[in-house]
């Protein structure tokens, strides 16, 4: 199964997904489509889904065509924008955040259990 990416284009997208995220948890990735370790960060992540066991909802943010969404989500959630970044979004708050090749499935599964 590929990674069940939905595209997070919108301004108001980030206060539904802030919203839902009281039902159940929800992730982000930001990624930059020039950078190679972000490129690498992504392919993991695919590559590591299916046997993830995870069954939550997964944003991909582009950071060239959304810049605005990117400085958004950073202040909405409180983190600091990294470039490429995987957060967990649970009960309205960022509960995960890594980046880089920090990046880990397994962190994330033990996060939200």
């Amino acid at each position: 199964m590929s990674t069940p990416w939905l595209p997070l284009t919108q301004p108001e997208q980030i206060t539904d997904l802030a919203q839902a995220s009281h039902e159940q948890p929800v992730l982000i990735f930001k990624h930059s489509t020039t950078c190679s370790i972000s490129a690498a960060a992504k392919s993991k992540i695919e590559r590591q889904w299916a046997d993830s066991g995870l069954e939550l909802p997964i944003y991909y943010l582009d950071l060239l065509r959304f810049r605005p969404l990117s400085a958004q989500v950073a202040e909405q959630f409180g983190i600091r924008h990294e470039s490429p970044q995987l957060l967990v979004i649970q009960d309205g708050e960022c509960v995960y955040d890594a980046s880089h090749m920090g990046i880990r499935l397994a962190d994330v599964k033990a996060v939200v259990k």
